[in-house]
């Protein structure tokens, strides 16, 4: 476990919650969807021996419904089977996400994806032209760089477990007030689960799944490791993917010759890296306040 510095430095703790709590809770899910779906078989096996309510004519009189074996008439529920239906379903798709992104969560751990759902989407949903992204090792990342984008995005990066339930609550509070889900308080770690699994469609169920990732992150994967993901691989304009590859197309350098002032450019653009570059941020209020946040803690 890590805490931040007072630059902004991973500094070594004692971890206030141990990290086999995400291994509970994924055996909690599985015992919880194991049981559902074993009641749910089960009551459709006693719906299967009710006959649907019905007529017959016999000699002109009117039969009414029967069942088998003779006993009283019961209706199957149609809203109750297809109630059993849809939770299935929602059982099945929760082994599936979660067998999937768990297994090449653990290939990420060691292995640079060649590809993200986001890159995929940019390139074949919206059309864009994908500049090459280079991944890179975070030891050739200016320790200014890292400290920078901590500072600036997620702060608290070295003390939660992959959620940060006060940005929640701030989220959910101007989200309230906006009228439609805008702001979702994500962590780093949320981020880079966004951008490897997600599509950029802003939804209480998106948020919900990238929860579920950040705790794989955070499980099998690590702060470190996290770190390096997301500086291969985040959104750093259009068609523009991580830092190395953005350093390079904004200032024709490598991340290692950034200057202070590149990168708190870099850094500020992050939340809005498609509608601005670093030569733009001054246009928007939030990205100039981030830049001055920046320069004014790292140029002191």
């Amino acid at each position: 476990m890590y805490r931040v510095g007072e630059l902004g430095e991973p500094v070594k703790e004692k971890p206030s919650r141990p990290v086999t709590m995400y291994g509970t809770i994924v055996q909690m899910f599985f015992r919880f969807s194991d049981r559902a779906f074993a009641r749910s078989v089960k009551a459709m096996r006693r719906d299967d021996r009710l006959v649907l309510p019905g007529t017959a004519m016999t000699n002109g009189s009117e039969v009414g419904p029967q069942t088998a074996g003779g006993g009283p008439s019961r209706a199957r529920s149609v809203p109750q089977r297809l109630a059993r239906l849809v939770l299935q379903a929602i059982i099945w798709f929760h082994v599936w996400y979660l067998g999937v992104t768990c297994l090449l969560v653990l290939c990420f751990g060691s292995m640079t994806p060649a590809a993200t759902t986001l890159s995929l989407y940019r390139k074949y949903v919206d059309g864009w032209k994908i500049t090459r992204p280079i991944p890179v090792s975070l030891v050739r990342i200016p320790k200014t760089t890292r400290q920078m984008l901590v500072s600036v995005e997620d702060y608290r990066f070295y003390e939660h477990h992959g959620i940060d339930l006060e940005a929640f609550q701030r989220a959910i509070e101007i989200n309230r007030q906006l009228g439609r889900p805008l702001y979702g308080g994500s962590t780093l770690t949320m981020q880079t689960a966004r951008t490897l699994f997600l599509i950029p469609t802003k939804s209480y169920v998106r948020k919900y799944l990238e929860v579920i990732v950040a705790f794989e992150l955070e499980l099998f994967v690590g702060k470190q490791r996290i770190l390096e993901l997301y500086f291969s691989w985040a959104e750093w304009g259009k068609g523009v993917f991580g830092i190395e590859a953005a350093s390079r197309r904004y200032y024709g350098v490598s991340t290692s010759k950034l200057d202070i002032d590149q990168t708190a450019r870099l850094m500020a653009i992050l939340s809005s890296p498609i509608r601005y570059s670093p030569t733009t941020i001054l246009r928007s209020s939030l990205l100039r306040t981030r830049y001055n946040f920046l320069m004014d803690r790292y140029t002191r």
